[in-house]
């Protein structure tokens, strides 16, 4: 008796744990931005950001986004490494986010190099989370100045795939 139920409920229960244990293969994140330049407005826009996981902690995010105000306006993309702490139903991450932003207002603009370290918090199961806060220090470089004091703040939601 006890060799049949081991043999029924088994199977069973090696399928559960490996479903439980299924990891995304890829993430889609939309959500609001707010961000502080140093010595500038307060810009509010868009962040949208794909992440293709390689495993369960380690993955590559590429990272858009577009805040407004003030009449100007800020583009960032960046692409970099995300590492994952895969807890059950909260998901802190980090990341480190380099590339390029462009800025334009009063009919002119600049292209420049953007680097973002930071990180956050995706609180959700399954396939459709929230991401409760993400926070970055962001540095960027034009025309030959650098600015170290720029602040991204982003939330929304996170599909995983």
């Amino acid at each position: 008796m006890t060799y049949r139920f081991a043999l029924v409920v088994g199977p069973g229960v090696l399928l559960f744990a490996s479903t439980a244990q299924a990891q995304s293969k890829a993430e889609v994140f939309g959500g609001y931005q707010f961000t502080h330049p140093d010595g500038g407005p307060n810009l509010n826009g868009w962040n949208g950001a794909l992440t293709g996981n390689f495993n369960k902690t380690f993955g590559v995010t590429a990272d858009f986004s577009g805040t407004y105000g003030s009449g100007l306006s800020f583009y960032t993309f960046t692409l970099g490494p995300k590492l994952t702490a895969n807890l059950p139903v909260i998901k802190p991450f980090v990341h480190a986010l380099v590339g390029g932003a462009r800025i334009s207002g009063g009919g002119g603009g600049t292209t420049g190099f953007d680097m973002m370290l930071g990180g956050g918090l995706d609180a959700g199961h399954g396939h459709l989370a929230w991401r409760v806060v993400q926070a970055d220090w962001m540095l960027t470089r034009f025309s030959g100045f650098t600015d170290k004091k720029n602040v991204r703040v982003s939330t929304g939601l996170v599909l995983r795939f």
